[in-house]
């Protein structure tokens, strides 16, 4: 058992909507608003995949999703919360791909402006969506610092609202409808595994999971070249300012003041993968449950197969956050 200790924090929040964790009611009401706008995503068995990993894998294909990530979920939420007033100013993000692509998407369907900044390693094929979608692209440096920096110019020159990809409670409970959706169709898991890079889709699996079965264990699984949540969660301190080395580009972000302190709270633990096992992992889901994942995806599975001790004999559920693959680029 590896629950984190809560240390505090002099950080201020990034902006007052983010300044508490979204409470069960609040996921709820989140899937109620984005009922019709987002899918209800399949759940998939392989029992070759269960005879692999020793365990009974249940996995949340969010790789159907719409734009092809569990990203819509949260971004159709904060958008659709907006009132008229503030909607009609636009809204401002930043994002490597999955993110943007949501949020432009929802923008598209309100009727209302997006502008996303775009650090210049994102993939083409998120870039290319982002754009068809109708969003203004803003390009940024990779460094988490100089995403801020453009995106708080964006918003100043717009006037518009800042969805924050992750720090942001309306895009956390969001999030969260993708467990809660899991553990309705599949009651009784032991455990449940999500990628995490900002921590949106894990803090919000986590607060609906425990809403549902306190006793169910969440993880985390994030690259050994991009491991801030899991060295924050150690420590008791956010760890901010590193230069991410991983080919999982959903997973280069840090956590934000919110999700850092929702994860403290309530995680097992953050398992720590090496690229190279979590590109095994991905080919394995292609040819095994015979779909497309993204490697921001599949680390879930890679993480499950490195530490099998921690989930041998369980039910658990895998959540496969994204698809998004540039297929002129795949990594084996």
């Amino acid at each position: 058992m590896e629950r984190y200790t809560a240390v505090m924090t002099m950080e201020p929040v990034r902006s007052s909507f983010a300044s508490a964790a979204p409470e069960s009611a609040d996921i709820h009401a989140a899937a109620a608003r984005i009922a019709g706008l987002a899918q209800v995503t399949p759940v998939l068995r392989s029992h070759s995949l269960d005879a692999i990993a020793g365990c009974e894998l249940h996995f949340k294909c969010e790789n159907f999703q719409r734009v092809g990530a569990f990203k819509f979920r949260g971004a159709a939420n904060a958008v659709f919360s907006l009132d008229a007033e503030t909607a009609a100013r636009g809204v401002v993000t930043q994002s490597s791909g999955n993110h943007g692509a949501a949020v432009a998407l929802a923008c598209r369907l309100r009727g209302i402006p997006a502008h996303v900044v775009v650090p210049g390693n994102a993939p083409q094929i998120k870039l290319a969506a982002i754009r068809d979608f109708g969003a203004r692209i803003h390009p940024c440096e990779v460094a988490q610092a100089d995403r801020d920096r453009v995106c708080a110019q964006v918003l100043a020159e717009t006037g518009g609202h800042l969805v924050h990809p992750y720090n942001d409670s309306r895009v956390i409970a969001g999030q969260a409808t993708a467990a809660l959706e899991l553990l309705h169709a599949v009651p009784g898991l032991d455990a449940l595994i999500t990628p995490v890079s900002g921590g949106g889709l894990l803090s919000g699996t986590c607060l609906a999971a425990h809403a549902i079965a306190p006793g169910i264990a969440c993880f985390g699984a994030e690259p050994a070249g991009a491991c801030d949540a899991h060295d924050s969660l150690v420590s008791g301190q956010r760890v901010v300012g590193r230069r991410a080395d991983t080919l999982c580009d959903g997973l280069r972000a840090e956590l934000g003041p919110l999700t850092f302190d929702i994860l403290r709270q309530h995680l097992e633990a953050i398992l720590v993968v090496e690229d190279a096992a979590t590109v095994a992992a991905m080919r394995l889901i292609w040819e095994r449950l015979k779909i497309v994942v993204e490697a921001s995806a599949a680390i879930a599975l890679a993480a499950i197969l490195a530490q099998p001790h921690r989930f041998a004999g369980r039910r658990v559920g895998v959540v496969l956050s994204g698809g998004n693959v540039d297929l002129d680029a795949v990594p084996w």
